[in-house]
């Protein structure tokens, strides 16, 4: 499965919440997240374009690889996730066990996340409106769909994205964005 998104900077979600309602969007839930990212003993992601990370929404805890872009004009890329025990603890032990393994953290990304979702035209989307510590405020427009969907997925997030008047996308992530700060 390929996890096809745009994000796009955004200064007034009121606006954006507003046009989403009347295209029939439904609130799914608002979350706090920390994804605490490393960088590989064998390589370096920052030059390969990949991620690793742990994920932690409230008290549930993920593991995440994102694969390189695959695409000039988003940023689709494979993405494996797999959950994990829930908690403080377990997140805790999970980062000793990775450094352990030669794995170097690299920073944590705080963000609120504001979550909604929409069908068009057969492809389910989530919309999230992002909050990003040191980083800013975003919209992230995401279909994940099979690799032989993808140009289809990529036209519906582009026309929704014009719909909704939203502007030059963001391909750098989150990361590199408070890296750069």
């Amino acid at each position: 499965m390929l996890e096809i998104e745009n994000k796009y900077p955004v200064t007034d979600f009121p606006r954006l919440e507003k046009a989403l309602a009347k295209l029939g969007a439904q609130p799914a839930v608002d979350r706090q997240d920390a994804d605490h990212y490393f960088n590989a003993p064998d390589r370096d992601f920052a030059q390969t374009d990949e991620a690793f990370r742990i994920r932690r929404i409230g008290t549930h805890n993920h593991v995440t690889y994102k694969g390189p872009k695959i695409d000039r004009e988003t940023k689709t890329r494979k993405e494996i996730e797999v959950p994990f025990a829930g908690g403080d603890e377990a997140a805790a032990k999970m980062i000793d066990l990775f450094t352990h393994l030669g794995y170097r953290p690299v920073a944590v990304v705080r963000k609120r996340r504001r979550t909604l979702e929409l069908e068009r035209e057969g492809f389910d989307l989530e919309i999230c409106l992002d909050e990003v510590e040191q980083v800013g405020t975003f919209a992230e427009i995401e279909i994940v769909a099979e690799e032989k969907r993808f140009e289809a997925a990529k036209a519906v997030i582009q026309k929704l994205a014009v719909e909704l008047g939203l502007g030059a996308t963001e391909r750098r992530s989150y990361l590199q964005m408070q890296l750069s700060n």
